[in-house]
C-alpha cells in the first residue's frame, strides 16, 4: 500500500500509537481498580475482579476482531474511539452510581457491582480488540515474518504499559485525581488513535468512513472535554450527595481522602477516611473512651498509640494522671495537621497532638514498630482501621502483635480495636486468636455506639440522618492475665462503668466463633 510517509517512519509511528494506546488501557485498568477500592474496600478482592473480568475480556474482544481485519484501519479508529469514551467516562460513571444510590451497600449495591464488572469487561473487550487490528496494519506497511511482527508488537505494548503503570499513581493520580486523569487520558487515547488512522492509513477508507471516523472522535472528544470542564462541580455535587451538604473539608492525601463534615453551628462533626466514617462527634467519646480506659489501669507512663492521627486517642491518655510520653505514629502526615489545625477538630481532641508530653511521627506502624526499642512502653493502643480492609490486615496480624508485645515493658498491656462484633463475629475472633497466638492473654470486650454509615442512603446528610446503632469490639490483651477494670485513681469516663464494662465483655463473649485461626503475614484470615 501507498503511504504518505516512508516505510520505515510509518513503522516507527504504528509501533509509538501501539506504546500510547497500550499507556491508556493499563492506566484505564488502573484507575477501575483504585476506585473500587476506594468504595468499596478489600483491594484484593477488587483487583482481582476488574483484572480477571479485563484478561478473559480481552480474549474474546481479540477473536472477535478476526472478523474486523479486511477493514483493520477502520476498525482501529473505531475501536479507539469506543474505548477512549468508556474508558475516560469510567470513572465518573461508577463515582455517580455510588453517590446517588446509596454507596455499594443496601438494596442498591447491585446496581454499582454490575457496573464495575461491566466497564470491566468493556474495556477489555476493546483493549483485545486493538492487537490483531494492530498487527494487520503492521503487516500492510511492510510484510514481514510473524514471529518478528509479533515480537515488535508486544514490546511496544508491554514498554507502554510499564509506562502507562508508573504514570497512573506517581503523576495523574496525585496530580490530576481519578476523574479529571481518566478523561486526560481518553482524551490521549482518541487523538492518538484517530491521528494513527486518518494521517497514515487514510486511502484504506471511503470518504464515507473518513467523515465518520473524524465526527465520532470530534463527538468523544467533546464529550471528554465537557466532562473535564464540569469535573469540580461533579466532585462537589457527588460529594454532597455521599455526605450531606455540610462538607467544610475535602482533601486527598497521599495517603487516603479525608472529609470534615459539621463541626460548626451545633452540627456534630464527622470524620470521614475514604469514604468510611471514622469519627462521629455525637459518639467518639464512647468509642475513644472504651478504647483508652480499661488498658491505663497500671503503669502508664509511657504509651504509644498506633493510629490515631485525629488525636482522639491521645486525648483520653493524656486525661491520666502520671502520663510522662506519648509517641503517636500516624502514617498520614495530612490527617496530623488537620488534626492540630482544624477548629473544631482541633476543640474535640483538645489540641491533645500539641501537648509537650506527645511526639507525633509519622510513619507505617508497622515499619516503626521494628525499629522500636524492647519494653519502651508501658501502654500500646492500637486505634487503627478494622481489619476487614487489606491495606490495614497486616497490622492485625500475628507477627504485628509480637513485634507490639516486644515493645511493651514489665505489666504493659496493649489494646486493639477489632472492628465491629455483632456484625463481623469472625473477623472480631480471629484479632482475639492471633494476639493470644502472639503470647498474649486477653479480655475482649465491646461497646455500643450510634452512628450513620455513608450508606445510608442517597442524598442524605449524615448529620441530619437518624443515627443507626452499631458496636466497636476491643480486645485488652498482655503478657499475664489483663483483668479487664478501670482504675480506681484516674479520671472517671463518662460513658464507662465497672458493671457496664463488665456487661460489655459477657455481651461480647456470647458471640464468640471458637477455633479460628490467627491471622498471619502470609495468610490473612479477615473477611474482605
Amino acid at each position: 500500500m501507498r503511504l504518505p510517509v516512508r516505510q520505515g517512519t510509518g513503522r516507527f509511528l504504528v509501533l509509538a500509537g501501539v506504546f500510547v494506546c497500550a499507556a491508556c488501557g493499563l492506566v484505564y485498568e488502573l484507575e477501575l481498580v483504585a476506585l473500587a477500592t476506594y468504595l468499596m474496600g478489600d483491594s484484593v478482592t477488587q483487583a482481582s475482579v476488574v483484572l480477571s473480568v479485563m484478561v478473559f475480556a480481552m480474549g474474546i474482544g481479540s477473536l472477535a476482531a478476526k472478523r474486523l481485519c479486511r477493514h483493520a484501519a477502520a476498525g482501529f479508529g473505531a475501536v479507539e474511539a469506543v474505548l477512549a469514551l468508556v474508558g475516560g467516562c469510567s470513572a465518573m460513571a461508577l463515582y455517580a452510581v455510588f453517590a446517588w444510590t446509596g454507596g455499594w451497600g443496601g438494596p442498591w449495591a447491585s446496581g454499582p457491582r454490575v457496573l464495575l464488572v461491566a466497564f470491566s469487561l468493556a474495556t477489555g473487550l476493546l483493549i483485545g480488540a486493538e492487537v490483531p487490528l494492530l498487527m494487520e496494519l503492521i503487516q500492510r506497511i511492510r510484510r514481514q515474518d510473524a514471529g518478528g511482527a509479533v515480537a515488535d508488537l508486544f514490546a511496544a505494548d508491554y514498554v507502554g504499559a510499564l509506562v502507562g503503570g508508573l504514570a497512573f499513581p506517581f503523576l495523574l493520580l496525585p496530580f490530576l485525581g481519578q476523574l479529571t486523569g481518566a478523561l486526560i487520558t481518553g482524551a490521549v487515547n482518541a487523538v492518538v488513535g484517530g491521528a494513527l488512522v486518518l494521517g497514515l492509513f487514510r486511502q484504506d477508507l471511503t470518504r464515507r468512513a473518513r467523515l465518520l471516523l473524524v465526527a465520532a472522535n470530534a463527538c468523544v472528544l467533546a464529550v471528554l472535554a465537557s466532562a473535564a470542564v464540569l469535573v469540580d462541580d461533579f466532585e462537589r455535587a457527588a460529594r454532597h450527595a455521599l455526605y450531606g451538604s455540610d462538607v467544610r473539608v475535602a482533601l486527598r492525601t497521599d495517603v487516603q481522602e479525608v472529609v470534615l463534615t459539621g463541626g460548626r453551628d451545633g452540627r456534630p462533626l464527622g470524620l470521614y477516611l475514604d469514604g468510611r466514617l471514622r469519627v462521629s462527634g455525637r459518639d467518639e467519646l464512647r468509642y475513644h473512651e472504651a478504647l483508652v480506659h480499661p488498658a491505663m489501669t497500671g503503669p502508664h507512663a509511657r504509651v504509644l498509640v498506633l493510629g490515631g492521627g485525629d488525636g482522639l486517642a491521645a486525648r483520653e491518655v493524656l486525661r491520666h494522671p502520671g502520663v510522662h510520653r506519648v509517641d503517636v505514629v500516624e502514617l498520614d502526615a495530612d490527617m496530623v495537621r488537620l488534626a492540630r489545625r482544624d477548629p473544631a477538630l482541633s476543640a474535640l481532641n483538645a489540641h491533645a497532638l500539641d501537648d509537650p508530653r506527645v511526639r507525633v511521627t509519622t510513619a507505617d506502624a508497622f515499619d516503626w514498630l521494628r525499629g522500636a526499642p524492647p519494653a519502651a512502653y508501658d501502654v500500646v493502643v492500637s486505634d487503627l482501621p478494622h481489619p476487614g480492609i487489606t491495606a490495614s490486615t497486616k497490622l492485625y496480624s500475628q507477627e504485628f502483635y509480637g513485634l507490639a508485645r516486644r515493645v511493651l515493658g514489665p505489666g504493659g498491656r496493649l489494646v486493639v480495636h477489632g472492628g465491629p462484633v455483632a456484625s463481623r463475629p469472625h473477623d472480631f475472633w480471629t484479632v482475639e486468636a492471633t494476639l493470644r497466638a502472639a503470647g498474649l492473654r486477653t479480655a475482649p470486650y465491646r461497646t455500643r455506639g450510634r452512628f450513620v454509615d455513608v450508606a445510608a442512603g442517597p442524598g442524605r446528610a449524615p448529620a441530619d440522618t437518624a443515627p443507626a446503632p452499631r458496636d466497636w469490639g476491643f480486645v485488652l490483651a498482655a503478657r499475664t492475665d489483663p483483668g479487664l477494670r478501670l482504675d480506681p485513681s484516674g479520671p472517671r469516663p463518662r460513658t464507662l462503668t465497672e458493671a457496664s464494662l463488665a456487661a460489655d465483655a459477657r455481651a461480647a463473649a456470647r458471640t464468640r466463633v471458637p477455633g479460628l485461626p490467627p491471622s498471619t503475614l502470609v495468610h490473612p484470615r479477615y473477611a474482605g
